[in-house]
Order: C-alpha cells, then sequence, then structure tokens
C-alpha cells in the first residue's frame, strides 16, 4: 500500500475511480482508519463520492467503531442525493446496529425505497446484535422474500438467546438447506452443551466440510470430553474426504494437554509439520502449551526458538511452562527478552511471572513485579495476580504477611487463595492459622469435604488425634465425600485414569504386581510412607 499511496499521491488529475481504489486497497488490508482519515481529505479536496465510495468508508467506520463519523457520511449521503441506494442503505443499517443506534438503523430502512433480502437480512441481524429476538423474529415474518442466508441469520439470533427449541424448529422448516444452515445448528448444540443432539446432527449432515467437523470436536473440547476429541480426530483422518486445519489442530493439541497424551501430541505435531503448518504461529502456540503439560518442557523450548512469528500468546505460554516445571530463571530471562524484542506483557504474562518468583522463593522480586503491573503496564491486577502474591508469601514461610497483604486486598479473598494458605499451613504446621482457613473455606466452600482433610493431616502430624476424629465428624456432617485423585497414563495411543485401589481395568492384577514391585524398589531406596497423612477417601 506504501507503493500505491505514492503512485496516487503523484497523479495531478485524481478521479473518483482512483479515489475508490485506494479506499478499497487500504480497506481490504484492515487500515480503516486510513480509509476515514483519506476520505477526510477527499472532502477537504472538493472531490465528490459515488455510490461505489459510501459502502466502502461506512464499512470502515463499523470496523473501528466510528458512530460519529459515521454520522457525519450519513449527512454527505443525504446532500449527495444516494438515500434510495440499496448499497449505501445497507451500510448505514449496518453502522447503526453495530453502534447499538438500532432505532436510527430502522430509520434509515424505512426511508429505502426499494429493499431486497440483503437489506432484510442486515436489519433482522441489526436487531439480533442488539438483543432484541423479537423484533427480529417479527421482521422476519414480514420479509416478501427469503432466502438461505437470512434462514440462516435468524436461526444464529435463536442460538445467540440460547433458545434450542425455536431455533430447531426454523432450521426444520427451512425450505432448502446448505452446510453452512447445518453447521449453525451444531455449533448452536455444541456451545449449548448439548453434546449428544450435536452428535446425532453431526451424522445427519448430508455434506461435511472442516467446519463440520471443528464444530463436533469443539463441542466435546468446550464440555471437557478431550477422548471424544481425539476419536472424532481420528475418524476424520480415516474418512479422509475433509482434511484438518489449523483450528482442528489446535483443539486436538489442545486435548493431549489437557489428557496428558505425550504419544499422540508428538504424532500430530509431525502430521502438523507435514502438512505444512510448521509456521502457524496458532499451531506453534498450542504445541508449547502441550509439551509444557505433558512435562517436556525441552520441547516446548524447541518449538518456540523454531518459531519465527510470535505473538503475545507465545510469550505467555512458554513463561508460564517454565514457571509451571520450576524454571523460573528461564522465565523471568525471558519476560526481559519478550519486553526487548518490544511485545507488551498484558495480565496473564504476570501471572506467569509471579509463579516463576514463587518457584524461586524470590519475594521481594515477586513484590516488586507486581507493583510494577499498574505502575509501568497499566494492569489492574486481578484475583488471580493476588493469589498468586499470597502463595508466595505463603509458601516461603511468610504466613503473617500473607494474611495481612489478603486484608488488605482491595476485593474478597476466593477459595483458592485460602486453600493456598491452608496447605501453607501444613507445611509450617501453623493450627492457628489453618483453623482460620478452613473457617473462611467452610463459608465459601460448605460442601467440600476436600478443606477438612487438609486441616485433619495438619492436626495429625502434630499427633492431635481428638481433633483428627472431630473433623472427619464434621466432614461426614457435610454430607459430601471427597472426590478420590485421579491419575491419567497413555500406553499405545489409550489414555487410561486410574483412582485409588481402581480395580476396574481388565490387568488389574498385574498392574497391582508391579506396583508391588516398585513399592519395594522404593522402599529399597529409603522411601517411607507418611502414616500420619490422612488418606482421601477416609
Amino acid at each position: 500500500m506504501t507503493y500505491a499511496r505514492k503512485m496516487f499521491d503523484k497523479i495531478t488529475d485524481q478521479n473518483v475511480v482512483s479515489w475508490n481504489a485506494m479506499f478499497n486497497g487500504y480497506a481490504q488490508n484492515e487500515f480503516h482508519r486510513t480509509v476515514v482519515v483519506l476520505f477526510t481529505q477527499m472532502k477537504k479536496l472538493d472531490a465528490m463520492p459515488n455510490c461505489f465510495t459510501f459502502p466502502i468508508v461506512l464499512k470502515s467506520c463499523v470496523k473501528i467503531n466510528a458512530l460519529r463519523e459515521g454520522e457525519e457520511l450519513h449527512c454527505l449521503v443525504l446532500k449527495n442525493g444516494f438515500r434510495a441506494n440499496i448499497f449505501v442503505g445497507t451500510a448505514l443499517i449496518e453502522l447503526y446496529s453495530t453502534g447499538k443506534a438500532i432505532e436510527a438503523a430502522y430509520k434509515v430502512f424505512g426511508e429505502m425505497y426499494e429493499r431486497n433480502v440483503v437489506v432484510w437480512t442486515s436489519m433482522i441481524n441489526g436487531y439480533i446484535s442488539c438483543g432484541d429476538i423479537v423484533s427480529a423474529r417479527c421482521l422476519f415474518e414480514l420479509a416478501p422474500e427469503r432466502d438461505v442466508i437470512l434462514w440462516n441469520t435468524i436461526v444464529s439470533g435463536y442460538i445467540d438467546v440460547r433458545n434450542m427449541i425455536e431455533a430447531r424448529k426454523l432450521f426444520d422448516q427451512m425450505p432448502k438447506k446448505d452446510v453452512i444452515s447445518w453447521n449453525t445448528m451444531l455449533s448452536g448444540y455444541a456451545n449449548n452443551g448439548d453434546v449428544e443432539e450435536c452428535k446425532r446432527l453431526f451424522e445427519e449432515m448430508p455434506e461435511r466440510n472442516v467446519f463440520s467437523w471443528n464444530g463436533l470436536i469443539g463441542g466435546y473440547a468446550n464440555n471437557g470430553l478431550f477422548f471424544e476429541v481425539l476419536d472424532a480426530f481420528k475418524r476424520m483422518l480415516t474418512e479422509g474426504r475433509v482434511f484438518p486445519n489449523d483450528a482442528t489442530i489446535v483443539t486436538v493439541l489442545s486435548a493431549c494437554a489437557r489428557l496428558g497424551a505425550l504419544d499422540f501430541g508428538k504424532w500430530v505435531h509431525v502430521y502438523a509439520e507435514y502438512n505444512g503448518y510448521q509456521g502457524n504461529v496458532c499451531v506453534g502456540n498450542a504445541l508449547i502449551d502441550m509439551y509444557a503439560k505433558c512435562g517436556i518442557i525441552e520441547n516446548a523450548v524447541d518449538v518456540f526458538n523454531n518459531m519465527d512469528t510470535k505473538d503475545l500468546i507465545t510469550w505467555n505460554t512458554i513463561i508460564s511452562g517454565l514457571a509451571m516445571h520450576g524454571r523460573g530463571a528461564g522465565a523471568l530471562s525471558l519476560f526481559h527478552e519478550m519486553k526487548n524484542a518490544g511485545e507488551m506483557p498484558d495480565g496473564i504474562t504476570f501471572i506467569g511471572i509471579l509463579c516463576a518468583c514463587t518457584h524461586m522463593g524470590l519475594v521481594e522480586e515477586g513484590l516488586s513485579y507486581f507493583q510494577s503491573m499498574a505502575m509501568d503496564y497499566s494492569i489492574v491486577p486481578q484475583i488471580e495476580h493476588y493469589g498468586c502474591m499470597v502463595d508466595l508469601l505463603a509458601r516461603a514461610g511468610r504466613l503473617a504477611e500473607a494474611v495481612d497483604f489478603v486484608k488488605r486486598m482491595p476485593i474478597e479473598a476466593d477459595a483458592v487463595i485460602w486453600a493456598n494458605l491452608l496447605g501453607s499451613c501444613r507445611v509450617y504446621k501453623n493450627v492457628e492459622l489453618a483453623e482460620l482457613a478452613l473457617e473462611r473455606l467452610t463459608e465459601l466452600e460448605p460442601k467440600n469435604p476436600a478443606n477438612f482433610v487438609m486441616l485433619s493431616n495438619i492436626y495429625g502430624h502434630l499427633g492431635r488425634w481428638k481433633d483428627v476424629a472431630r473433623i472427619k465428624v464434621a466432614m461426614r456432617d457435610t454430607g459430601f465425600k471427597k472426590l478420590p485423585g485421579c491419575s491419567s497414563i497413555e500406553v499405545n495411543e489409550v489414555v487410561v485414569n486410574f483412582y485409588s485401589l481402581d480395580k476396574r481395568h481388565p490387568k488389574t492384577e498385574e498392574i497391582y504386581e508391579t506396583l508391588k514391585g516398585l513399592t519395594k524398589l522404593l522402599r529399597s531406596s529409603g522411601y517411607v510412607p507418611d502414616a500420619r497423612v490422612l488418606e482421601p477417601g477416609a
């Protein structure tokens, strides 16, 4: 665009065609602010816009939320006699709808002499974007012509307000459905948590594209069904009619990270590189996250170092990954490298930095970073940042300072913060503070027996068995049992979950024989189990 602008500026007799060419060029390259500024220059030169000029500039106003500039353009539209132009009118409806000035949008709609299905769709979509599904439906019923896009728009409107019953009724009434229609309903069920209906609709689809598969896979992921994500991806590859895109790969890698499915994640990594996604930033970010959460931080660092293009998410992911693995020095070093590269940190960056300080016991440095959030970067600390600071102080044994920090917080401490304090009390045998933490946790999470277990463990360490018995009674009185801990292991590309004393696996006897052998090896190395710790299921 720089060269095009130089050529444009050299034109002595600039006409509306050359102006429109520049507007189009800037708009296509997402320089919408420049489009508006250039149009201002056009007015100063008394150049006359035409019916093709206004829609381009109005759409740029929509992109940058420039309602005031759009209203000035509306005056010029009326002045230049383009009130009846369908393209200009549609752009004005979109402008006012996006700016939540729906009455002005409807006024434009009402003043148009000719209204085709595109105009009706734009007005109905305007009502939907402003949350008025009732007016949108009334207008839909009055529309003299309905194409598949208009049908899809009203169905999407009902999905947005989580009315899947009415959305399905309209979907079933559609005289003609395209693949977008099916994908719209598919995503609607997935986003509203109805995975079974999502799967059923997917099987009914006469035609599927990559967005159909992404709707199903994304639906599984959003509802925590990560095993199903991997199964659907394998089926997609097996059928071979539709190939994954970068969004598919990112979702699958995220599922691998949640499951700890390292071997399958490595296979997806190879697949992504072989199919041309090596330079894709989103895929690179997902790979860093997957390797970090699967325990192979060296691979995460290798992916990071080999990325030619890095965005804020890239830096945040690797910094958090290093911090999670106790490599605080590396995380802090990358933070300074990030700043030198000109990338501005955000709140997520500082969560990683504060975690790194926690793992290294760098209390003063952590306090300094916490203060710099607001002072240097105008980032308002959130509950997660306060939680990191409390954890930093508590893990360092500065429990009194941690409690004082909680009292001075501008927001109420949540259950996570009090649970972290309770955990540190176990390490430092501080019964008084542990009892205070449990009191707060009982108010915040009255149905969570795990909090009682933590205090009971502290009493057990100190040999206060009467208090252990008292806590067990209190825990029983809640009427809830602590959920057993769950471990995952990947064998032959299949992830298996195990619970404490689990006997559901078909090879249970072999597993427990192996476990006995491992226990003997541990004991021969000097490991002694701590019998004073209350069992979770006790």
